[in-house]
Formats: structure tokens, C-alpha cells, sequence
């Protein structure tokens, strides 16, 4: 690629921009984002910047608010995901002195804070319901209150929201008021995910892969011809955020060597060569993909439990022997014998999407589930079954200990909001 050529087509003040915030690319996606953001910045609207986890979504609330005319007042940026959902009014709004239990002062929020400025609202999809309908009134009037006050206060603030959510889709579901939706996508910015940015991956490993080599002292990485075509292959799922963690690895651990195609797909995960890029105005998401996945891995376990079932039945007819212990087992799942599937069981009534177990949860083999789930019946024939939840805080515990406690790379391996894992520990005693 020739970047002198690419260069020269960037008016000069978008140049300038991606200097400054140390933006790396040339992708006309993402010259039109920078633009977009630039020509909002003076007018004071609300403004939803969408894009996909890693894509860098974070530098465009600050291009607006440094060419804003609230530029000299305070800028903040809430992470609303990273909020547990009975405090996230508190630390928007603030609260008053015994509100609830362990307000033993009143506390300023963040609207409150950032008086005059811009507030930058992370992961807004997370919101809850509650939440969403005190944001769309200081949206509408600037007003709000205080939790445990009666008193409503005024704040003058612009408000740069993002997510990588399907909002069209949160909306149509319920999980996302519509009336704060079009309040909040007055002006839209779409960030192009990693793998429609063409030779801008490129850019990025020669900047991360000399960046690294640098802070650690050792030789650079060479990327041969079929590495390079590698990379441009690979489909990227967590955009820049993962190309930088992969580029650092590989400065580490291949210092000084001349990387291949064949070195190099050993640091990444999933690797397909099949995957051709395409070109999309937003991020697309396959929900329906996702849900039949889901049904054959349900439905795969309930003819397991099924199996089990007929198993543990043909054992305690045998002899009529009381003293066999195997008369005396019963096998549950989901912590209910009366479980009885069917073909009209549904996702929602087997496991929550939202707040569920990974893939591989589900797909336990029948003797592990045999193992777990076997429970002697007592002298008093008062069973005590392993339960859904049991199992669901075993699972969070594990995960929580192969991440060493971190929250948010737990939440991920668990493909659950970090919100509701912070739900998900308070509940288990898990803190």
C-alpha cells in the first residue's frame, strides 16, 4: 500500500485529529467517523456512537468534547456495564444522606459533576429500565433527582452515549426504551469493525510490534509475506483491543524471529482462512444463528437426562433389593424430578439467555452429569438436589478463579454483561 498516496487524500485538520488521539489507520470508514465526529462536535446534540467491543469507540466522545464549546469544563466517562444495577441511580444522580442503608453522607453524581461539560455513557445498552427513564428526563428538561430527595435540580450537560449492541434490536425486545433511544441517536456515528479497515491492520502491527519492542527492550518481530496475508485473513472478533494483545505476545515470545503464516495463527484463536471480509454499515449480530445453537445443545441434554432416567429406573426394579444402593439413587437435573421435557420446552424456561452458562456448560456429557448430579435419599426420604443455581455458582466460582478474580475477563468467558455478574456474585456470596 502506498500510505503517501492514502495520506494525501486526508484533509489536512482530520490529520491532525488522528495525531493528536494517536489514531492509526486510513480507512475511509474510519476518516468518515473522525469527520463525522468533528462536525457534530460544535452543535450541542446528543450523539450515539456504535461500533463493536475493541473497535476503539472511545476517542470519538473526546474529539467532540474537545471541539465543543464545553471544552474547559469537566469530561467524564461512566462504564454504565461495569455499575451494579442498585447503585447505578446513585452514581448518576447522587443521593442524599440515608437514602439507603450505607449513605451516611450526600453524594454528588455524576450529571451533577460534570455540570457544563460532557458526560460520556459507556455500554449504555446495560442501562436498567429505571435508570433509562431518569436519563431521558434530563435529556428532555435537564432535570433530576436525587435518590431518597424530592427536590429536582437542573444540570446543563451533553450527553455522548455508546454501545456495541444491536439498539434496534434491544428496543423491539424491551430491554431498551425507544423514546431514550431516538433521544440519545440524534446524530449516530458508526465505527468500523477491524476487519472492514482493509490494510489499516497492517499499520496497526508495525505501530504495536516497534511500540513493544521498545518497552520491553528486544528485538523487533519481521512479518513475512504469508503472516501479513495471515493477519489480513483472520476475521479479528475483538478488533484492536485483541490485534494489540496478540502483537505483544508475539513481541515477547518471537523476538527477534521472522514470523510466518504458520507461527503466527498459534496466537490466534479460531483461526479461518475461509473468512473473506465484507463491507457493512453497521454491526450485524446473528441472534437466530446463536438461538438454534442453543436449541440442539437443550435438546441434546434432555435426551441425555431422559436416557439417565430410563437407566436409573431399570436399576431399582431389579430385585426390589432396598438395600442396593443403586435402588436408592435418583438422578436430577435443574434440580426438579418432575422435569419432564418436551419439545415445547423453551429457551427461556430451561436457561436465561442472558444471565446462562457458556457453550460448554451445556454441553456436560451424560456420565459427567451422572457424576454431579447423582443424589442419595436420605432415612427420611428428604432428597437434596443439586440445583440449577448450585450449579450456576460453582461455574461462576471456577471462572472467577481461572481469571483471578477479574471481573470482567470472567464475564466474557461466561458471555454475560459484567453487570449481571456483579449481580451473579452478590447473589452466591461470591465477593
Amino acid at each position: 500500500m502506498n500510505n503517501d498516496n492514502a495520506t494525501s487524500n486526508i484533509p489536512p485538520e482530520i490529520l491532525r485529529v488522528k495525531q493528536r488521539y494517536s489514531i492509526i489507520g486510513n480507512a475511509p470508514s474510519l476518516i468518515g467517523a473522525i469527520r463525522r465526529a468533528m462536525q457534530v462536535a460544535p452543535i450541542d446534540l446528543s450523539v450515539l456512537i456504535i461500533g463493536e467491543s475493541g473497535s476503539g469507540k472511545e476517542f470519538f466522545p473526546n474529539i467532540i468534547h474537545d471541539f465543543s464549546s464545553r471544552k474547559h469544563n469537566k469530561y467524564i466517562a461512566v462504564n454504565c456495564g461495569a455499575i451494579p444495577e442498585g447503585t447505578i441511580d446513585s452514581e448518576l444522580f447522587g443521593h442524599e444522606k440515608g437514602a439507603f442503608t450505607g449513605a451516611i453522607s450526600s453524594r454528588k453524581g455524576y450529571f451533577e459533576e460534570a455540570d457544563g461539560g460532557t458526560i460520556f455513557l459507556d455500554e449504555v445498552a446495560e442501562l436498567p429500565l429505571t435508570t433509562q427513564a431518569r436519563l431521558l428526563r434530563v435529556l428532555e428538561s435537564g432535570e433530576y433527582i436525587k435518590v431518597g430527595s424530592s427536590e429536582v435540580q437542573k444540570t446543563n450537560i451533553r450527553v455522548v452515549a455508546a454501545t456495541n449492541k444491536n439498539m434496534l434490536q434491544a428496543v423491539s425486545e424491551g430491554k431498551f426504551r425507544e423514546d431514550l433511544y431516538y433521544r440519545l441517536s440524534t446524530v449516530q456515528i458508526n465505527i468500523p469493525p477491524l476487519r472492514e479497515r482493509g490494510k489499516d491492520v497492517l499499520m496497526l502491527v508495525r505501530k504495536f510490534s516497534n511500540d513493544f519492542a521498545e518497552k520491553y527492550g528486544t528485538p523487533a518481530v519481521q512479518f513475512d509475506e504469508s503472516a501479513r496475508e495471515a493477519i489480513m485473513n483472520y476475521r479479528w472478533p475483538g478488533n484492536v483491543r485483541q490485534l494489540k494483545n496478540v502483537i505483544e505476545q508475539i513481541s515477547l515470545f518471537e523476538a527477534g524471529n521472522d514470523v510466518d503464516a504458520d507461527r503466527i495463527k498459534k496466537y490466534l484463536p479460531q483461526y479461518s482462512t475461509e473468512y473473506k471480509p465484507t463491507v457493512a454499515s453497521a454491526p450485524v449480530f446473528n441472534y437466530t444463528q446463536e438461538r438454534e445453537m442453543l436449541f440442539k445443545l437443550i435438546f441434546k441434554m434432555q435426551h441425555e437426562i431422559e436416557e439417565l432416567h430410563s437407566r436409573i429406573d431399570s436399576i431399582s426394579k431389579i430385585g426390589g433389593n432396598t438395600n442396593n444402593p443403586h435402588s436408592r439413587s435418583l438422578v436430577r437435573y435443574a434440580g426438579s424430578a418432575e422435569y419432564k421435557p418436551s419439545s415445547a420446552t423453551s429457551v427461556k424456561d430451561v436457561v436465561d439467555i442472558e444471565d446462562g452458562f457458556a457453550d460448554d456448560d451445556l454441553s456436560t456429557p451424560a456420565d459427567e452429569i451422572a457424576t454431579t448430579h447423582t443424589i442419595v435419599a436420605d432415612d427420611n426420604n428428604q432428597d437434596e438436589a443439586r440445583t440449577l443455581e448450585d450449579t450456576e455458582r460453582e461455574t461462576i466460582k471456577k471462572s472467577l478463579e481461572r481469571n483471578c478474580g477479574r471481573r470482567k475477563k470472567t464475564a466474557e468467558e461466561l458471555h454475560i454483561s459484567e453487570r449481571t455478574l456483579y449481580r451473579k456474585i452478590k447473589e452466591y456470596g461470591l465477593e
